[in-house]
């Protein structure tokens, strides 16, 4: 859905906070620190589930709620992604979960030492197209390499490769 969304009213909410709207076997997780994603009609119950900062508007949260969809605020002026996982398992049962984000948001899960697998699919092709993020991207300068083990490789008939790291 093209845009975003603009409150009229800009008070935030202010506090860590859920909202429940679906119990699910998993949820689409999305990250929306400032929460301006648009979204269409859930009218499948589709169980997607918003961690935004708290600064997120009031209004926003409730647009959330009108489209049937779940949301977790936590951070004051970033998510806090450790306290976001701690409510995913606490009030959403959630006990895994797989990040499939851009490199900024890899980025964060590992900073916050929250990963403890990496699984890379390397197609038998190549894209150097600029302006395409790293797999994780923008780290400080100066922290240090994490160490991988690698636990598996597997070959596939398209000539991919998947590569399956433990973290640490």
């Amino acid at each position: 859905m093209p845009g975003k969304f603009i409150s009229k009213n800009n008070e935030s909410y202010g506090k860590e906070g859920s909202c429940k709207k679906l119990d699910a076997k998993g949820y689409e997780v999305v990250v929306d620190t400032k929460g301006t994603l648009l979204w269409g009609d859930n009218d499948e119950g589709k169980p997607y589930l918003i961690i935004t900062s708290e600064q997120v508007t009031k209004e926003y949260l409730a647009y959330l709620e009108s489209k049937n969809i779940s949301w977790i605020a936590c951070g004051k002026d970033r998510i806090d992604l450790n306290k976001a996982m701690e409510i995913l398992a606490s009030e959403f049962k959630v006990e895994r979960a797989a990040v499939v984000g851009g490199g900024h948001i890899n980025a964060g899960f590992l900073a916050a030492n929250l990963l403890d697998e990496i699984s890379i699919l390397i197609g038998a092709g190549i894209d150097g197209r600029g302006q395409m993020a790293a797999a994780f991207d923008g780290l400080p300068m100066d922290r240090e390499v994490t160490p991988l083990t690698l636990e598996s490789i597997k070959q596939f008939a398209s000539q991919a490769v998947w590569l399956r790291y433990k973290v640490g």
